[in-house]
């Protein structure tokens, strides 16, 4: 001890380390070595680590392979890693070492050091319980690590995610029954088309989102499946036959998600793809959310010069110099959060494309770019979900006013009057500013009656109740 820090040791030699950390001397070489971004592990990773590790001392123990003072304490301090008391203990960066060896033995150090403070009262990085020999014991960070980005990465999807998707699904299906009785102008490239509901435009994206849930909760049955017990390269040299398919046992009671023992851990070691897999599932469902973020933009468009056909709740004043002026603040972060996934998509691609031979050597970006996407959608979802879908205003004389004075409506009368006479029409009716109805009784080509049945907008929008 020196001052303000202490010399540890490792295999390089020795190295200073604060007085007071928890880590070791590989933790401190890898501080030094990576001061690029100030980008951290998560909590939802930091939290599998402790997991891991907890369940690692667990089965080496019922194994016969670590003693029950050393597998006691061991799983202490595990267990309060991932409870998250040890935070400030984890302060590598994102870019580093491509497998995550930084950061497994940043674990590795912090529980052993931990563990020796509860032996001895002293904070020893190796006696009597050793990073390596003891908490690292039957594990490579080459099977630890991926197994960390699959247990976090599962979690986050299943405890926030999904019921985030699952809500907003159920806000677009309740709105969508709420408006069914209103018609509005559809719209094909911005342009008016023939009508619809407006419940029925809002059963769209309700169904975007259900099957957005279907994909991800499709790709999670990849995702269960946990490279530990592979060790270095997939063999699993230096651990206990039983090590992986006891681990994801264990896993699965601490957690209740349902994880097993990849089938291959030369796959689950080599590759991620599962992780991209996931990453692209989510990246459609930032498409989703972009689009029907995009559609209540425009809706809201106005007051008076736009489309005017919903207010969204005003949430907070929209501009530091004009007065009043109210913008739909949700929608726009919820297209900045697509577009962030979006990003975080195409990184874990590389990141997938990237593996060499017997190991992915870019799990920890992989790892940060996964986990940031599951909780921004996750949020996004939510907040789209309460504070715009939920409340908004329609206003539905003027879409009413509207849908009467769409020419567009003059589709209905191909059947009867054929196409070419049908834009004559539609045609006449834009020139002079009136409603299809009143020009096709002018031309004599339909009875009042007769317009009446076949234009009605509600009428277009079933097709049983045009027969």
């Amino acid at each position: 001890m020196s001052g303000e820090y202490r010399i540890e040791r490792d295999s390089l030699g020795e190295v200073r380390v604060p007085a007071d950390a928890l880590w070791g001397a590989q933790t401190q070489r890898a501080i030094e070595n990576f001061p690029i971004s100030g980008l951290r592990f998560p909590r939802p990773f930091i939290r599998a680590l402790g997991l891991i590790k907890y369940a690692a001392a667990k089965v080496n123990r019922d194994l016969g392979l670590l003693d029950e003072e050393r597998a006691k304490v061991i799983m202490q301090a595990a267990e309060e890693v991932a409870e998250g008391k040890w935070d400030d203990q984890f302060p590598l960066d994102i870019f580093q070492t491509g497998s995550g060896t930084s950061t497994n033995m940043n674990a590795n150090e912090v529980i052993a050091t931990r563990a020796n403070e509860i032996l001895t009262g002293l904070r020893r990085t190796k006696d009597p319980v050793h990073p390596n020999d003891h908490v690292n014991m039957g594990q490579s960070s080459n099977d630890v690590i991926p197994t960390a980005i699959h247990v976090s990465a599962y979690a986050e999807t299943a405890e926030h995610l999904l019921p985030a998707l699952e809500h907003l699904h159920q806000v677009l299906v309740d709105q969508a029954k709420a408006w069914d009785h209103l018609v509005k102008t559809g719209r094909t490239h911005l342009m008016d088309a023939m009508p619809i509901r407006l419940g029925q435009e809002i059963s769209g994206w309700a169904r975007q989102v259900e099957l957005g849930i279907e994909r991800v909760k499709g790709a999670l049955e990849r995702v269960a499946e946990l490279a530990i017990g592979g060790t270095a390269v997939g063999t699993g040299v230096n651990t206990h036959p039983e090590f992986g398919r006891r681990m994801a046992e264990t896993l699965s009671h601490l957690t209740g998600h349902p994880f097993r023992e990849a089938e291959n851990h030369f796959e689950a070691q080599a590759a991620q793809d599962a992780i991209v897999e996931l990453s692209g599932q989510l990246k459609v469902v930032a498409a989703s959310l972009m689009k029907i973020a995009n559609d209540l933009r425009w809706m809201n468009s106005g007051p008076i010069a736009g489309l005017q056909e919903i207010r969204l709740p005003a949430l907070q004043p929209g501009s530091s110099i004009m007065p009043g002026k109210v913008n739909p603040v949700i929608p726009e972060a919820v297209r900045m959060v697509a577009a962030q996934v979006f990003g975080c998509d195409a990184a874990i691609t590389w990141g997938g494309a990237l593996g060499d031979f017997e190991l992915n050597v870019m799990l920890p970006v992989m790892a940060y770019n996964i986990l940031l996407a599951i909780k921004i959608l996750g949020n996004a979802a939510r907040v789209l979900a309460d504070k715009a879908l939920t409340g908004f205003a329609v206003n539905e004389e003027h879409i009413r006013e509207l849908v009467g004075r769409n020419p567009i409506l003059g589709t209905a009368l191909n059947p009867i009057i054929g196409y070419d006479k049908a834009a004559e029409v539609v045609k006449k009716a834009l020139a002079e500013g009136r409603t299809v109805k009143e020009v096709v009784v002018e031309m004599g080509l339909l009875s009042p009656e007769e317009a009446e049945k076949v234009l009605d907008p509600r009428r277009l929008t079933e097709p049983g109740l045009r027969k």
